[in-house]
């Protein structure tokens, strides 16, 4: 699994967050409560749903805690933050350089791919983890709880020792 690498503009999201770990994985309770109300969302870019992870600095991706906290989101693209209901949080995705990863399969497969991504990948790359968000691009070939389904995996990366 071989990414490609791309320089990401700023992005506005709009959405809900909630603070989890893994062990304690409240991504269902978030985009259950993110679904129903994502069409009231005024000045949406394409059909995309993200769903972003806020690590602080001191999360280790090599030696993974389970029970490190970190905050999650669901959100859409936006023009401008002009009319974002009550309920949900407007969000700049700060932008840079990411390593692109595509995902095929179910979510309970995902941390194979995320364990390539970070334990085989990275450490042969000449890059490392850059300290902004990561996220995940639910497409229009995205299926939930298909084999079939995929996403992209949009990892922050700087070159190594920069």
């Amino acid at each position: 699994m071989i990414p490609r690498m791309e320089i990401l503009p700023k992005k506005k999201l709009v959405g809900k967050k909630l603070f989890m770990s893994y062990a304690a994985d409240r991504t269902f309770e978030l985009w259950s409560s993110f679904m129903p109300l994502r069409k009231t969302i005024a000045n949406t870019i394409g059909t995309d749903l993200y769903s972003m992870q806020i690590y602080d600095a001191t999360f280790n991706f090599r030696q993974f805690n389970l029970n490190h906290i970190f905050e999650k989101w669901a959100g859409v693209e936006v023009t401008d933050f002009s009319a974002i209901p009550d309920i949900m949080l407007p969000h700049t995705l700060i932008g840079g350089l990411y390593a692109v990863f595509i995902h095929k399969g179910l979510p309970s497969d995902g941390p194979a791919t995320f364990s390539y991504i970070f334990n085989t990948w990275l450490p042969r790359s000449g890059y490392e983890i850059d300290h902004r968000e990561h996220f995940e691009i639910l497409g229009r070939k995205y299926k939930n709880n298909d084999p079939a389904s995929e996403e992209e995996i949009w990892i922050p990366v700087k070159i190594l020792g920069t």
